[in-house]
């Protein structure tokens, strides 16, 4: 069999992309032809939108998850191995989210296996990414959410793609890449062999390693489950990003060899480094006089200054404790208005009677009073290079659901208005969450009394900030590098 696949991984070299047939997926069939005959069973999957608050709102899922509101997620929903049945809660599941129900959001690897993304990458926009989880995790008699992400991402500025080809500078958007999500390396090349010979070009390849020595890999019922992200935000054409979005230019398939293969499985990955040593701490004087500009202008109303904190672990560490991540992503720095990192275990699932017990300090809400408001402020990270986006959001602190982001497009330009003669105002931001705005354009109306979808009048709610891809290192800003978010209470 290696023999065969080698001649194959040959030949492919020699034909190059000529035999490509679709300017969007290239010819999938052939690829398929070409890992059946290597010996792999071959199962398509689909690619569709992971509607978190949708799933929440319906009752399928307990909570939100922390769902990004500024970004749609698509997810590949991916059949069960050769054999098995799909779980009755996954097919809800996809059922809830309109896909059918031979393919799930969540699912099982084993060690041989892979996940193969073959397709166009989102259009023009300010960031993407393909990243996968640990989803849950078995302890004993015990199943834990852990919603941990494995590595690095796959993200615009290191993708290899046609327009980036083995990740030369280029344009990475609306281009033709191959992904492969496996263990192992044997696997990987096989599976690129087979492409090769359909007449993928071998500069678009990319994988996600799947770190067995830290993973229960398999397909039995203590095997952990996993998940795949695409985060596509922020289009430059938001028609382009919602046509993306409700047909994917992508195929997605489980492959798995219907023999068992010799085992060759990857190291874990070395991770790219946060930090550049450059801080954005000299504003820390122009942020004091911006909060003394607030607390001035509505200096006959109580205020409540919120604390700041790190939101989430680090996905190894939420693996390492077992612990709940709510999915984060090494591209990102993840703040939240409370003084607790989210560190408290999940209740077993898949019992949907129950509710996340997150630590919550303070319990904060927001009533529809005039005079009762939430601002948010602090350094608008785009401006000063640490972060290629950011947002924040406002969330109900029992189900993790997300109403609205607050991107640093809607933001710039907040701040002079509290420090008209501060030429660092424009490294600032300020904005307004309240139940009436009255026409203050840098304010976003809460709704209540739609689910999910809102935030109640009693409900406890934080605010969470992201901050996204520093370019210069192509991962997340350090935490020791920014200067955090901040928000007051006014009432």
């Amino acid at each position: 069999m290696r023999g065969y696949t080698l001649l194959l991984f040959v030949f492919a070299l020699l034909m190059g992309t000529c035999l490509a047939e679709n300017a969007t997926t290239g010819d999938a069939k052939a690829f398929q032809e070409a890992l059946e005959e290597d010996g792999f069973t071959v199962q398509e999957g689909r690619i569709g939108y992971l509607d978190l608050i949708r799933l929440c709102d319906l009752g399928v899922l307990p909570a939100a998850y922390g769902n990004n509101p500024s970004t749609k997620y698509l997810t590949c929903f991916v059949p069960p191995a050769p054999g098995l049945e799909m779980p009755e809660l996954f097919s809800r599941v996809s059922a809830a989210l309109g896909m059918s129900q031979d393919a799930s959001a969540f699912w099982t690897l084993s060690p041989d296996e892979a996940i193969v993304f073959v397709g166009r990458t989102p259009p023009e926009c300010r960031y993407f990414s393909y990243d996968h989880y640990l989803l849950s995790r078995t302890y004993g008699d015990e199943t834990r959410w852990i919603f941990a992400n494995l590595a690095d991402t796959v993200n615009n500025l290191v993708i290899n793609t046609e327009g980036t080809p083995d990740g030369a500078a280029g344009d990475p958007f609306d281009q033709t890449t191959l992904i492969v999500a496996t263990a192992d390396r044997g696997i990987d090349q096989r599976i690129r062999a087979a492409a090769l010979s359909a007449g993928y070009s071998g500069e678009i390849f990319n994988t996600l390693v799947f770190p067995s020595s830290m993973l229960r890999m398999g397909s039995d019922e203590s095997s952990d489950l996993f998940l795949i992200v695409i985060r596509p935000a922020l289009y430059k054409d938001p028609q382009a990003g919602e046509d993306y979005l409700n047909d994917p230019p992508a195929k997605v398939f489980r492959v798995t060899p219907k023999e068992t293969a010799e085992l060759d499985p990857y190291d874990y990955p070395e991770l790219r480094v946060r930090g550049t040593g450059t801080t954005e701490f000299d504003l820390l004087a122009d942020l004091e006089e911006l909060r003394m500009a607030i607390l001035d202008k509505y200096s006959g109303l109580n205020a409540t200054e919120l604390p700041t904190s790190i939101a989430v672990p680090f996905g190894s560490d939420a693996i390492q404790r077992g612990v709940d991540a709510l999915g984060p992503d090494n591209d990102a720095c993840y703040l939240w208005s409370s003084d607790q990192t989210v560190s408290s275990p999940t209740p077993p699932f898949p019992d949907l009677a129950q509710y996340y017990d997150f630590l919550r300090d303070p319990a904060i809400t927001l009533g529809d009073d005039i005079d009762e408001f939430i601002i948010v402020y602090g350094v608008n990270h785009v401006a000063t290079g640490k972060a290629t986006y950011s947002n924040f959001a406002l969330y109900g602190a029992d189900l993790f659901n997300g109403v609205k982001a607050i991107t640093d497009e809607d933001f710039n330009g907040t701040a002079e208005e509290y420090l008209p003669d501060n030429p660092d105002a424009k490294y600032l931001y300020v904005y307004k969450f309240a139940r009436s705005c009255n026409g203050d354009p840098f304010c976003y109306e809460v709704p209540y009394g739609v689910g999910a979808y809102g935030i109640e009048l009693d409900q406890p709610l934080f605010i969470a900030w992201r901050s996204y891809l520093e370019e210069s290192t192509k991962t997340g800003p350090s935490y020791s590098e920014i200067v955090y978010d901040r928000a007051i209470k006014f009432d």
